[in-house]
């Protein structure tokens, strides 16, 4: 199966109009594209599963995208944790409301900065290490030496990376949001004059099933989005080392904008 994309143009546009539209049709086959190795991903999860060298490079790819990247997650989520607890606390202590300092860290950390923050951290250093790897494959026609030998490059390189991504996005989501209250905790014990044991009695008392699987829901739906713009824009790769930064840069933004706007629409969906 053919998994490149490369759209090619006889001659620069002549007017705006004309610009505007093949752009318009870039988007659109890029959206097909990556719907395209998402689809075929998803249904060769079981191949990857089953077979001793798909477990293999699964449990490769579960370590690069959980373990090695627990450092930098652990930061983010701790400060966010921090910081919200401090500008949230700043405003509750002008109506000596201090108390409610944990739910208000933990409802937004399960419903939305857990997952958010979890799913920047995986699209900035798992998602466009995909994107280079595969792009430095692709410009090395070793792609196109999987398709020779009848190996599947979707089956080969794709499926186990997204499979990580999805395992992997909701227990680092679930962790981000641990972490981040331990950090509030932290910012109310010495900055707010809250006590932790209050604290965490607050936080615990808001805290609801619902919010916990909408938030871990976000995460796996974060997961499948950056591993399909990731490997497909490897896959899309094509100009040697320049395609490859273009590649990685284009898979890290549009992460980042479709990780925003999908949030928005599952929280609208949810507590609407």
């Amino acid at each position: 199966m053919e998994i490149s994309r490369e759209q090619v143009w006889d001659e620069a546009p002549r007017t705006f109009a004309e610009a505007a539209l093949r752009r318009l049709l870039r988007l659109l086959s890029g959206v097909g594209h990556a719907g395209k190795i998402l689809f075929l991903s998803v249904t060769s999860f079981p191949a990857v599963v089953f077979r001793k060298s798909g477990r293999a490079d699964l449990a490769r790819h579960l370590y690069s995208t959980g373990i090695r990247t627990l450092p930098v997650t652990t930061v983010v989520s701790l400060f966010t944790g921090m910081i919200l607890a401090l500008q949230v606390g700043l405003e509750l202590r002008r109506f000596n409301q201090e108390m409610h300092l944990g739910a208000a860290v933990m409802i937004s950390l399960i419903r939305e900065m857990g997952p958010f923050s979890c799913a920047m951290c995986l699209a900035a250093c798992v998602g466009s290490a995909i994107a280079a790897e595969i792009g430095t494959m692709k410009v090395n026609d070793e792609v196109a030496a999987l398709e020779i030998m009848s190996i599947s490059p979707v089956r080969y390189l794709a499926a186990p990376r997204i499979l990580a991504l999805v395992l992997m996005s909701p227990l680092m989501a679930f962790f981000c949001c641990v972490v981040g209250t331990m950090g509030g905790g932290i910012v109310g014990l010495t900055q707010l004059n809250v006590d932790f044991g209050q604290y965490m009695a607050s936080a615990m008392s808001i805290a609801e099933a619902k919010d916990l699987f909408v938030g871990l829901a976000k995460a796996l739906v974060f997961g499948l989005v950056i591993g399909a713009v990731s490997v497909s824009e490897g896959f899309s790769t094509s100009l040697g080392a320049t395609g490859v930064g273009r590649s990685t840069q284009r898979s890290v933004i549009l992460s980042f904008l479709l990780i925003l706007m999908t949030g928005y629409m599952i929280t609208r969906v949810a507590y609407r």
